[in-house]
């Protein structure tokens, strides 16, 4: 069972000593299709710290639907996009029958020069359409992931979150597991320097929880560090693997 641990290349540190956590990023246009004039989603894929809204370049990365136990390779339909000022992707995807879709970016490694190390999440994010509800607790098959105990979609702001994650398929105990609103117009500010990313552990089973505050998109990054290394300039260095999953919570509407 893999020993994780929080290495200093998990996140960048600020002009104030604390440091901003990274995030790949998978935000589709809804978590819900319920209408067919709803029904061709976008996605826009990027790697950034999303609280703060600075961006970084994110390299092509390999985009898959996994659906009923299939999974589609989408890469060649994405477009280049500026997401935060910084190179980031984008692409549509037209859903035509009743599932819960998991949209999943495996991106390049990302050079790290001011923690010495390599980057990898592995980002992904569900939409359920049509009614369909089936599958949404079912790993995608990826190196790292959370899968979602709690429904991740169709949740309230104040919704307790549950996920476990898994690093070769096996729950991973003792986790840090990072949490941020994507804060998408700027209209939020952190009271201070620590209130940016809020951090939780997995327990012995690999399980995570997060009452998540207020409304919007939030994700959750649990971060490990793989067994092998990768060169640079002819050294080893370090690679921080990261399972990310985000969700949407949102408000009632009000008469």
């Amino acid at each position: 069972m893999w020993k994780t641990f929080l290495m200093s290349c998990a996140m960048v540190f600020s002009v104030y000593g604390v440091a901003l956590a990274h995030f790949g990023m998978v935000i589709p246009s809804t978590g819900t299709v319920t209408e067919k004039k709803d029904a061709n989603v976008s996605l826009d894929l990027a790697f950034a710290h999303p609280m703060e809204g600075q961006g970084m370049r994110l390299a092509k990365p390999v985009v898959k639907v996994v659906s009923g136990g299939k999974a589609e390779d989408v890469t060649p339909n994405l477009k280049a996009k500026k997401i935060m000022d910084h190179d980031g992707w984008t692409t549509q995807y037209a859903i035509r029958k009743p599932g819960v879709y998991q949209f999943v970016m495996e991106p390049q490694p990302y050079w790290e020069p001011a923690e010495d190390c390599y980057i990898v999440h592995y980002a992904k994010t569900y939409v359920a359409a049509f009614g369909d509800e089936d599958g949404w607790d079912e790993p995608a098959g990826l190196k790292t992931e959370i899968v979602p105990l709690t429904r991740p979609f169709g949740n309230y702001a104040g919704n307790v979150f549950q996920g476990q994650v898994l690093l070769d398929g096996k729950p991973v105990p003792g986790a840090d597991v990072e949490v941020e609103l994507y804060n998408r117009d700027g209209k939020y500010e952190a009271p201070n320097e620590y209130m940016v990313t809020q951090v939780v552990k997995t327990d012995a089973n690999g399980v995570f929880t997060y009452a998540v505050p207020f409304a919007g998109w939030w994700g959750f990054a649990a971060l490990n560090t793989a067994p092998e290394k990768l060169d640079h300039d002819g050294a080893p260095k370090n690679v921080e693997l990261g399972a990310v999953l985000w969700a949407e919570f949102v408000d009632p509407v009000r008469k």
